[in-house]
């Protein structure tokens, strides 16, 4: 199922979209907004998989609200305007979408998030950070550790990555067979396990403490 929402300052634009979602299987429209500060709170609080965006509103224009969006969400532009069609590809756009758009071209774009999410590699991490996209090899996560309404993505190769995230949020961007949640504060790769002493798992140069909620479901992927 893909969880989407839509920003455009235009009423009538959003009403098409949520009548065009409603007939499609597998995409779920869970809001609409007409001001990107209600879009902000509600993806600094839900994470989404598609965000169906308008470029030319009021207050910021649509691909600047795009590249501040932390968390891995697909966008599909929804535009008035050809003349940013470049620009969208540039930050990653599945589709472009001029208005007005028919229902069929609304579905191909949708069909194209749908493809994009069954393709896309799962021995990979996508996550925005410092304005840009990271594709992150799981091969190359050391650990992922909590701070606060952030996450810090410890590499092997001792450089970090920051993002805003909860632990909740990354974990479901991760493979359950390949990492697991340690600590309210610690998510680490199940085959980097090697040692654990005195109900702290030994990682590289961390230790890191194993907490009582977590204990069942680290013993039970180790003992597969």
């Amino acid at each position: 199922m893909i969880r989407a929402i839509a920003l455009d300052d235009e009423i009538l634009a959003l009403r098409i979209i949520e009548n065009y979602a409603e007939k499609i299987e597998n995409l779920t429209l869970e809001k609409v907004f007409n001001k990107q500060s209600d879009a902000q709170k509600h993806l600094n609080k839900f994470p989404v998989d598609l965000i169906f965006l308008d470029i030319e509103m009021p207050a910021k224009n649509g691909l600047d609200f795009y590249k501040n969006i932390s968390q891995n969400t697909k966008v599909i532009f929804t535009t008035a305007y050809s003349e940013y069609a470049v620009d969208a590809f540039s930050v990653n756009a599945v589709d472009y979408l001029l208005k007005p758009f028919s229902f069929e071209r609304f579905k191909t774009a949708v069909e194209k998030v749908k493809s994009n999410i069954e393709n896309n590699d799962a021995k990979h991490l996508s996550i925005r950070a410092d304005y840009k996209l990271h594709k992150i090899n799981f091969n190359d996560i050391q650990l992922i550790e909590g701070l606060d309404d952030y996450i810090q993505i410890h590499l092997k190769d001792s450089t970090k990555i920051t993002a805003r995230s909860s632990m909740k949020s990354i974990l479901e961007k991760l493979s359950e067979k390949d990492f697991v949640r340690v600590h309210r504060s610690f998510i680490v790769p199940v085959n980097d396990i090697k040692t654990i002493v005195n109900k702290n798992i030994h990682i590289g140069d961390f230790i890191i403490p194993i907490g009582e909620t977590y204990k069942e479901d680290v013993m039970r992927i180790l003992n597969k």
